[in-house]
């Protein structure tokens, strides 16, 4: 911890910019201001994460690839965490699946296999963290909303539209609802159960039958406005007599009403000035929606008109008068209308301002009533501005007048939002404001290519040009190439690494289009960026509390890598001091030993280990060892809470995502599962195979080789004994590969599985040997059902054998039960990354061509510069037409972020 402080002192160099604008008198007070903040800032670092991704929305069976980045003050590539964590959580709020990364440099990288058996079609939150990070709240976590697509064996496609009332004494939601077959013919005089269930109670259900078109329409209604909209709509559309389809929708955000709010700039109108009010109009689903309206005065006279400029957003401008109350009629887009109080206005006090249309300076100005001034006249006013935890500017006024005007140059400060607050002498603070600060494009990355146009299946030369104005610096980049006719997105809504690490890193709640703020910047989206300041809740510094000496509890340190830690117990609770504890993987060949403390405490540190991995604490080299007891210290992981992107979710994914679906049904047209189909025969006993599985049902029925349980009868363990037995693969950098394949250059791993559920390779060293029944392996998938939907090469499947129930004998009981001196257990360890396959099309191509249907054209997440600031990838494209969208994200060593987006054409 020490080195980490000692390395954020040295980045304090905005400090030294507020000395030549302190005056002396009362310096003492501002100089304990900024102590203890730099203080907090070197005690209590923060840290951001983005994840670059390499499309804006999946399909099920597809591989979703990503990078995550992780910075500190400054921007500068994170020194604090070794480890990050990505979790998915779907719509109804249940985790699906952690990852644990290693991070090197502030960088790590990873992929997610979207497996049918995991993944289903719906919204999934991907959000990513540190272990430092849960000290701070959830809030400060990377979060993203993603939409999976699904046309395996999908045979009901939807569209709903929902509307909704209410009164004091009922709310009702009305749905209509399309349904449609694979096709794309309506299912039309199809009878339709329907009911809404919320809180795992069903309040509403009903019966319907679909017209001509496969629409059915739905009325639901409950006493209960909270209970309704919190539910979910299901219904069971029948096909057959025999067969019915289900689907979901949630009523989530359904029954709630337009909103907006006033917010005064600096947090108070004051009486007889001028004062800025901004404001923030969002509908139901939480997105903003269009308003006008007009200020009137408790006499009814009207103040001044207003509307809004963007998503909602707008501000206006009046003085309020002594003894008189003021309402805002707002009229929104969707024809509603209501009347608000607008925020009443203090006789005495003082609040600060921001001109942020200067590109060299922010104008302040600080207005105070007469009355104030009265009061404080002559007295010491501080201003503190701070960016990304670091205080940048300090400056000491005397309070004269009504209005004092002041200019802080822009290039105190970083790229990205800045805290300016107005303190008293004393160190309370009194008003604060935010504004965005983003200086002319000092660093610059770039994409170029070969040529303009090329044709399909030809390779592409790209060029990344990473530099500095002022110095050329090393850094790492990120590289997405999709073919954009499949993949259709709007830039504005995307997640960059801009609208990640300076804006939603720093700011509290939902922002919608994110990237507006960065695309292709002019005045009027500067403008919006600053209304954006003036609503949106800020979260980074509070100088109340440590000016208070109230500081955070530490309750997670940052992690420089893996441990295994615990305590080891006699029986009767006492700890065992200096206690032999040893530690053992067999798969990574690890076998450690450590002494237990004065509480008997034990721990290991700088593990490396693959997640899945079978690990084995001992303290059987202890005397009195059978009287001892292991417990394993657990992981600490954040609770589960609601999506705060939500609004981002896709209703209608169907329809959404129609372009990039249709062809992803191209895509997987071979891989669809079989329905189950009951066979009525002779009762025999059958051994366990692929063929059990729907999942590899589209395999061979005769693998190319098999391997039976009783050749593993004496391994220690499965998967070593598979590196050599595992005849046509070979194992390689932690893969298997199909042998031919490997040594001619293809080095796309083969698809293990147990049991017909997909698994790292690493996961084998967990499966007992003497539980397996056989090994079928698959050198070739002829109909493509797994290596399509895995991106692999072969597949490997491990069949266990079948439980029997057994009879215990008087005394074999105890010999089952587990020991307490000795621990198996499999510790969450590394998620591997997958190298991604691009294809090479060079030479003659013999037999039968498949078509090129990929969406996701490159991928690469390891690009590094050279010293002239240069890289150069090649890829081959895909046969599809049209064009093709790169997209580079990165940072260098100094912090410095940048993304490009370029596009070319196949012709």
């Amino acid at each position: 911890m020490n080195s980490i402080i000692k390395f954020f002192t040295l980045l304090l160099l905005c400090l030294a910019m507020h000395i030549s604008v302190m005056a002396q008198e009362d310096s003492v007070s501002l100089k304990t201001i900024i102590e203890k903040a730099v203080e907090y800032s070197e005690h209590y670092p923060t840290e951001k994460v983005h994840l670059h991704f390499d499309k804006p929305y999946y399909a099920v069976g597809d591989t979703l690839w990503f990078k995550t980045y992780i910075s500190s003050r400054l921007q500068q590539p994170s020194p604090i965490s070794k480890v990050v964590y990505v979790d998915v959580i779907n719509d109804r709020d249940s985790l699906i699946e952690t990852m644990k990364l290693p991070v090197s440099s502030g960088i790590a990288n990873g992929n997610l296999t979207l497996a049918p058996m995991n993944y289903a079609e719906g919204n999934y939150q991907f959000r990513a963290y540190t272990n430092w990070m849960m000290n701070f709240g959830e809030a400060y976590f990377f979060n993203k909303t993603i939409t999976i697509g699904n046309t395996l064996n999908k045979k009901l496609y939807t569209n709903i539209t929902l509307k909704s009332s209410f009164t004091d004494k009922q709310a009702e939601v009305n749905a209509k609802v399309q349904f449609k077959d694979e096709a794309g013919k309506p299912y039309s005089d199809r009878k339709v159960n329907w009911k809404v269930v919320s809180k795992f109670e069903e309040i509403s259900k009903g019966k319907a039958v679909t017209d001509a078109n496969g629409f059915i329409n739905i009325s639901a209604t409950n006493a209960n406005r909270a209970l309704l909209n919190a539910g979910t709509l299901e219904t069971d559309l029948s096909v057959s007599t025999e067969k019915t389809l289900s689907s979901s929708f949630s009523l989530k955000s359904t029954l709630t009403t337009n909103e907006i709010q006033f917010l005064p700039e600096g947090g108070v109108a004051l009486i007889g000035l001028t004062t800025k009010f901004a404001f923030k109009a969002i509908k139901s689903d939480g997105l903003g929606i269009a308003v006008k309206g007009n200020i009137t005065d408790n006499e009814g006279k009207e103040v001044v008109k207003f509307a809004s400029q963007h998503l909602g957003l707008g501000m206006l401008n009046y003085i309020p008068e002594p003894n008189k109350t003021y309402k805002a009629n707002v009229s929104f887009a969707d024809g509603t209308s209501s009347t608000y109080n607008m925020p009443a206005a203090l006789k005495e006090g003082i609040n600060i301002a921001i001109n942020d249309v200067d590109t060299a300076s922010l104008s302040v100005r600080i207005a105070a009533s007469s009355t104030f001034v009265d009061n404080y006249k002559n007295k010491a006013f501080y201003i503190i501005a701070q960016s990304s935890g670091v205080v940048c500017y300090a400056a000491q006024i005397k309070l004269q007048s009504q209005i004092y005007n002041a200019l802080i140059p822009k290039n105190k400060f970083p790229n990205g939002i800045v805290q300016i607050t107005l303190f008293t002498s004393s160190g309370m603070p009194l008003s604060e404001r935010i504004a965005f600060v983003q200086h002319p494009e000092t660093f610059k990355l770039t994409l170029t290519s070969d040529k303009p146009s090329y044709l399909p299946r030809q390779k592409v030369k790209m060029t990344v040009s990473a530099k500095n104005i002022l110095k050329v610096l090393p850094g790492s980049y990120s590289l997405s190439v999709v073919d954009e006719s499949k993949v259709p997105y709007n830039e504005d809504a995307e997640t960059s690494i801009f609208s990640s690490m300076l804006l939603r890193s720093d700011l509290r709640g939902y922002i919608e289009l994110p990237n507006y703020y960065f695309n292709k910047q002019d005045d009027k989206k500067r403008a919006d960026l600053d209304l954006l300041m003036l609503t949106q809740g800020y979260r980074a510094f509070e100088y109340e509390n440590y000016l208070n000496d109230k500081y955070p509890p530490i309750s997670f340190l940052p992690e420089q890598g893996m441990e295994i830690t615990g305590t080891l117990r006699m029986m009767n609770g006492m700890p065992v001091i200096k206690g032999n504890m040893q530690l053992s993987i067999p798969d990574k060949n690890i076998s450690l030993s450590v002494l237990t403390d004065e509480e008997g405490k034990f721990r290991f540190s700088n593990l490396v280990f693959p997640d899945s991995a079978k690990a084995i604490l001992s303290a059987r080299n202890n005397l009195n060892s059978r009287n001892m007891i292991i417990v394993v210290d657990g992981s600490a992981f954040p609770s589960v809470t609601k999506n705060t992107n939500m609004a981002d979710a896709v209703v209608n994914i169907d329809s959404t995502l129609n372009p990039y679906l249709q062809n992803s049904k191209r895509q997987y047209r071979t891989a669809n599962l079989l329905d189950e189909v009951v066979i009525m025969a002779k009762s025999t006993i059958k051994k366990p195979s692929h063929a059990d599985h729907s999942s590899l049902s589209g395999l061979s029925m005769m693998p190319d080789h098999l391997i039976t349980g009783d050749r593993f009868k004496d391994c220690p363990f499965l998967l070593n004994c598979l590196k050599t037995s595992a005849m046509g693969l070979i194992f390689a950098d932690e893969q298997f590969y199909v042998n031919r394949d490997y040594n001619s250059g293809n080095r796309t791993p083969v698809q293990v599985f147990l049991n017909g559920m997909p698994i790292d390779v690493n996961g084998l060293s967990t499966v007992n040997s003497s539980e397996v029944e056989s090994v079928e392996i698959f050198l070739r998938d002829d109909l493509g059902t797994v290596n399509r939907l895995y991106n692999t090469n072969g597949v490997l499947v491990v069949n266990t054998k079948k439980i029997e129930k057994i009879k215990l004998k008087p005394g074999q009981l105890a010999d089952l039960l587990p020991k307490s001196n000795v621990i198996d257990f499999s510790p969450m360890g590394y998620r591997k990354a997958k190298q991604f396959y691009s294809p090479k099309y060079e030479g003659p191509k013999k037999g039968v061509i498949t078509a090129d249907l990929r969406t996701t054209i490159y991928w690469n997440p390891l690009i590094t510069t050279d010293k002239s600031g240069n890289a150069v990838v090649e890829y081959y494209n895909a046969d599809s037409k049209g064009t093709y969208r790169a997209i580079i994200e990165g940072m260098d060593t100094e912090g410095n972020i940048g993304r490009f987006v370029y596009r070319y054409t196949i012709k």
